[in-house]
């Protein structure tokens, strides 16, 4: 399989802007071909939504690389790639998923709800989500890094964040590890809400996600620069509603089966890739 290598952020605003139009169907990437009259056991969550010929996935709208509303209206990024892998292996078409608007704090309530049947939105596989839903995966790993405006000198590092006003979003973990730092966390709904207290001086970095902070940075060129190291390991995963072994283990599968046929790259390329080096994904946990 081919391995394809670009520096962190190898594209400028411009660029990204145009990744709306390039990942509208997957980017350079087809879309899946949906799987002929797949079968599955009787009373199975794959068996119902197969049956059905369409899956409501969560997503992030507002997430350059990962999920971002496009021209078209439909969501583009990675994640979004990740979901029609799996719905193209029930059968189910790009054009039969709904993609349904999910920010941090309303991921597991949605998932608890059954008002959608997976989450995949950078979403952090943790042990206290897990005592409410489940998780397949994960599929990336990602880190907590520090956003702050391009001219800034003061900060380098988490150490420099004690004490200080922070934005992040509410019910996610990077907020949880800010207050554990000792910094002042400021709270909003979505990554992109932050900002503009960060222009105006409200707060002195956002912190979430290193991929998120670098497609937020190239989207908006020149302004704001991601510092530091990541000082946490963050495991994206699939959310799904807790106890569904038999879904959680089949995904899994369909994981692995992306790894090895060489559809997670070209869905990363086409989107996230854009922006970011490829990475090796890291093994999907059986648990």
């Amino acid at each position: 399989m081919k391995r394809k290598k670009l520096s962190l952020i190898a594209l400028g605003g411009a660029a990204l802007l145009t990744l709306s139009a390039c990942a509208g169907g997957g980017g350079d990437t087809a879309a899946p071909e949906p799987e002929a009259a797949p079968t599955f056991e009787a009373g199975t969550t794959m068996a119902e939504l197969a049956e059905d010929g369409k899956i409501t996935i969560g997503t992030k709208f507002d997430q350059p690389l990962f999920g971002l509303v496009g021209p078209s209206g439909e969501p583009v990024g990675f994640d979004v790639e990740v979901g029609k892998i799996i719905a193209a292996k029930l059968g189910i078409a790009e054009d039969d998923i709904e993609w349904k608007e999910t920010v941090s704090a309303n991921r597991e309530p949605y998932i608890q709800n059954g008002e959608v049947d997976l989450v995949i939105a950078t979403y952090t596989i943790n042990d206290k989500r897990k005592e409410v839903i489940d998780f397949a995966g994960p599929y990336y790993m990602a880190g907590q890094s520090i956003l702050t405006l391009a001219d800034n000198k003061d900060i380098k590092s988490e150490e420099d964040l004690v004490g200080q006003p922070v934005c992040s979003v509410t019910g996610s973990t990077p907020a949880a590890k800010l207050a554990e730092i000792g910094a002042t966390p400021v709270l909003t709904d979505t990554y992109s809400n932050c900002l503009e207290p960060l222009r105006s001086g409200q707060v002195v970095a956002v912190s979430t996600d290193n991929v998120i902070l670098a497609g937020l940075a190239a989207q908006n060129e020149g302004e704001f620069k991601v510092v530091g190291k990541p000082f946490t390991d963050e495991p994206y995963g699939i959310g799904l509603a807790k106890d569904d072994i038999e879904f959680r283990d089949w995904i899994n599968d369909v994981l692995e089966e992306a790894y090895e046929d060489g559809s997670y790259e070209e869905a990363w390329d086409s989107t996230a890739g854009t922006v970011l080096e490829y990475v090796e994904p890291p093994a999907v946990d059986r648990y």
